[in-house]
């Protein structure tokens, strides 16, 4: 569940800069960045923080989602490539510490991609589930499903427990033993991004997710709890379930 990044991992210096990127490619109002600057004020440990630290420096390229899709074999590329053929391509930072699919676009591409943002690649898009899956020394412990409206890679509109399996990716097992818990998000059956942690948002047996964005009601629907779960996109919780 890697695009859904909760306060609990963001300090006020990564939230910050959230909010610039925000501000550059979504154009915020002052309003929205208001909002975003109250979050701001609160610092708490990164669990990210701790990977960006302490990694072995011959793990960091699985990180890079270039590197990670070049691996994969897909089609894809840095900016200022040339795409081999027109469609549509998801483009988005190589690397991006803040996650919360921050920067990504779906875009039409006909060849020159000289004009797209520096630190960027392209890459083809592809169409299914979106899928979350954590993994323990290789075995499956959780998945689970989001979903939201095809024109945001921010706003979900739920994330649901998932029986659905993924075998892990062999290629990683030479990672097992430095990060026993890899998260792996799968779009139908390509994998997309690896991290080195772990979906905290189903501890407790939690079997739906549903995101409370600002200005919603946080009275929860029968049989669901309200969880205050603000981040820096207008998010102030969730309704969950056992």
């Amino acid at each position: 569940m890697k695009n859904v990044v909760s306060i609990n991992v963001l300090n006020v210096k990564k939230i910050k800069c959230a909010v610039n990127l925000i501000t550059e490619t979504t154009g915020a109002s002052c309003e929205v960045r208001c909002g975003f600057a109250r979050i701001a004020k609160m610092t708490l440990a990164s669990t990210e923080d701790d990977v960006w630290k302490n990694i072995d420096p011959d793990d960091i390229w699985i990180l890079d989602k270039l590197i990670l899709s070049r691996k994969l074999g897909y089609n894809c590329g840095p900016i200022g490539l040339d795409v081999p053929y027109s469609g549509y391509y998801i483009v988005r930072p190589c690397v991006n510490m803040l996650g919360l699919g921050l920067g990504a676009k779906k875009m039409w591409l006909e060849k020159d991609t000289c004009d797209l943002p520096y630190g960027y690649f392209w890459c083809e898009w592809f169409t299914g589930f979106h899928h979350s899956v954590d993994y323990y020394n290789g075995t499956q412990i959780l998945c689970v499903q989001g979903n939201k409206p095809e024109d945001t890679f921010i706003k979900w509109s739920e994330w649901i427990r998932s029986d659905k399996r993924f075998k892990f990716p062999t290629f990683l097992n030479s990672l097992i033993e430095r990060h026993p818990w890899i998260n792996c998000e799968f779009i139908g059956d390509k994998l997309i991004e690896v991290h080195f942690r772990r979906n905290e948002d189903f501890d407790g047996n939690t079997n739906h997710f549903i995101p409370v964005w600002e200005g919603q009601d946080t009275t929860p629907p029968p049989g669901y709890k309200y969880r205050e779960y603000p981040d820096v996109h207008g998010r102030i919780g969730a309704f969950v379930n056992k």
